[in-house]
């Protein structure tokens, strides 16, 4: 019987979209970007300045996990907390992660002040994630399993019998079979391994 009470599902995005915000002249650029990992945040935000070098701020929020564990916002010389923390707090409000929205302004020659920039920051980022693709991700966690030959075959049963998504397997002395399951699976997956076998069960990630 698999476990049920844990949730392991959360919202993306499937494709990257865009959105559009004006205010008195100041024109307000939004992109939402579907990303796994802090290292392609740096990498997207990295090419969007230099794709929009003429604009005065990139400014910019991101989550990433089931829980949003990895998280930054990032005001680019706006005044403290009124470009990425509205934009962040879109993002929360709409319980979405594996997510970046970037927010490029190009200034109109008005200021607009605190509540106005909060709320051109703000707007602009929702239109993004209103035109976006939503898709329901599962949350997982990757093993690699540590088995002789002979134990092998049971193994491979409780992974064909819980449906279990095989990623590598490599064959020497001993067999290394990697696999990726779903969180509320886990526990159940661990459970069915006999304690008779000598199989050595390594967790890569969380």
């Amino acid at each position: 019987m698999v476990e049920t009470d844990q949730i392991d599902s959360y919202i993306s995005i499937a494709e990257p979209s865009k959105g559009l915000y004006k205010e008195l002249g100041s024109k307000f650029i939004s992109l939402a970007y579907p990303v796994d990992s802090v290292e392609e945040v740096k990498e997207i935000i990295s090419n969007i300045k230099k794709e929009y070098f003429d604009a005065r701020h990139h400014c910019y929020a991101y989550r990433i996990g089931i829980n949003g564990e990895e998280w930054r916002y990032n005001d680019d010389g706006e005044p403290s907390s009124s470009a990425g923390k509205p934009i962040y707090g879109q993002l929360l409000s709409n319980n979405i992660s594996d997510i970046l929205v970037i927010v490029i302004r190009y200034f109109g020659g008005t200021k607009l002040g605190i509540p106005g920039l909060i709320r051109s920051y703000k707007t602009a980022t929702l239109d993004a994630l209103n035109n976006s693709i939503k898709i329901e991700k599962i949350a997982t966690k990757q093993f690699i399993i540590e088995s002789s030959y002979q134990d092998l075959e049971v193994v491979m049963k409780i992974i064909k019998r819980l449906d279990i998504q095989i990623t590598n397997q490599e064959y020497q002395i001993d067999c290394k079979t990697t696999v990726r399951i779903r969180l509320n699976q886990v526990d159940h997956f661990l459970s069915s391994i006999p304690e008779t076998l000598n199989i050595k069960i390594i967790c890569q990630n969380t």
